[in-house]
C-alpha cells in the first residue's frame, strides 16, 4: 500500500547494545577465602521432591557441606552457614 501511494516506508533501526567490559574473576589464594553456594532440586523414585543447598570452597573445590531437605525455609540457610563457619 505504501508503494502504491508512493510513501516512504518506515525504517526501524536496531538498538545498539553498549559494549560490556567483564571483570576478571578473582582467584582465591588460600583455603576458606571464597565460598560458592547453590541450590539444586530433584525427586526420588516415589516422586517425592527434595532440595539441596551446596557450599563449596573455591580454592580447592572441596564440598564443605550439603544440606538435603524437603523444604528449605529462608531462616535455615544462615543457621547452616554459621554452623559451617
Amino acid at each position: 500500500m505504501y508503494c502504491e501511494l508512493k510513501l516512504n516506508l518506515r525504517v526501524k533501526r536496531k538498538k545498539r547494545i553498549p559494549p560490556r567490559c567483564p571483570e576478571k574473576l578473582l582467584v582465591p589464594n588460600k583455603q576458606g577465602e571464597y565460598w560458592s553456594m547453590d541450590f539444586m532440586s530433584d525427586s526420588s523414585r516415589n516422586q517425592r521432591r527434595f532440595r539441596t543447598f551446596n557450599v563449596i570452597d573455591d580454592f580447592n573445590r572441596e564440598a564443605l557441606g550439603i544440606d538435603i531437605t524437603v523444604s528449605l525455609p529462608t531462616g535455615r540457610i544462615p543457621r547452616y552457614l554459621d554452623k559451617l563457619g
